[in-house]
């Protein structure tokens, strides 16, 4: 099983694919799968790196809380471990927020690409799409936080798939409450000018964890960044308009990679 370590903390991942590489970043509590459909559309044309946050899945769990340096620590220990001097990241709510850190004091960050994502702690309400791994039921029920309506009715098979992964790879309480705790005092809007890579901000216009308008605004506020809304998607647009993020994401790593190729 591949995994770096920073410290004594032990990070799973896996790594897939050849050329220019592309890093997932999960949001709190969400194991590797969450980025399940990304990953099967670039791996093969760029290598795709998937890791689980401490407290996540495979990657050790050691008592929290833990704070957001930390976190982009583990990211540099990941970047480190594959030998990774170029990286194109992706992440979704804290996998932004963190993604964002990185960008800020990392060499080897080349874009962003940022889903459900905000600069400041107070826009962030992902309690909701919580759930404890061992009860199915909750699983289920919490993904109406997180996935519209729509997509809920009209992909049953897609959702008890997402339920087994879920049980499978989510963080517990104690692991969630750990990753959660490096929200407190973020408030990237005074230091967003310092992170000038490339920025593509997707967002759902139903997100009801991370409004829109914070992703408006922190497209806005970023000196590269340009904003991406995706019409009745919510905060897990990543799965639930997977072809459109998909489409989107490649396009953005090409005008950006035909350099590395």
């Amino acid at each position: 099983m591949p995994t770096a370590t920073n410290g004594s903390v032990s990070l799973y991942y896996d790594r897939e694919g050849d050329g220019p590489t592309v890093v997932f970043v999960p949001d709190a509590g969400l194991g590797g799968w969450s980025w399940g459909w990304q990953h099967a559309a670039v791996a093969g044309p760029y290598e795709a790196v998937v890791w689980d946050l401490r407290g996540t899945g495979r990657s050790d769990a050691p008592p929290g809380p833990y704070d957001l340096e930390t976190l982009a620590g583990d990211l540099e220990a990941v970047l480190s471990e594959c030998e990774i001097r170029n990286a194109h990241l992706v992440g979704c709510g804290l996998g932004g927020a963190i993604a964002l850190a990185a960008a800020r004091t990392s060499s080897r960050v080349a874009t962003l690409s940022l889903i459900g994502t905000a600069a400041e702690e107070s826009e962030y309400d992902l309690e909701p799409l919580f759930a404890p791994p061992n009860d199915r039921n909750a699983l289920r029920e919490s993904l109406r936080a997180g996935l519209s309506d729509e997509f809920l009715a009209e992909q049953p098979d897609v959702v008890d798939g997402i339920v087994d992964w879920r049980a499978d790879g989510d963080a517990d309480r104690a692991g969630w409450e750990a990753q959660t705790a490096a929200f407190e005092g973020f408030d990237a809007t005074d230091w967003l000018v310092e992170v000038t890579q490339p920025t593509r901000v997707f967002h759902g216009t139903v997100d009801e964890l991370v409004s829109v308008d914070a992703g408006q605004d922190l497209a806005r506020g970023l000196p590269r960044g340009e904003f991406v809304d995706l019409e009745g998607a919510g905060h897990l647009a990543m799965i639930e308009q997977s072809r459109t993020i998909n489409d989107g994401l490649l396009g953005f790593l090409e005008a950006q990679t035909d350099d590395e190729r």
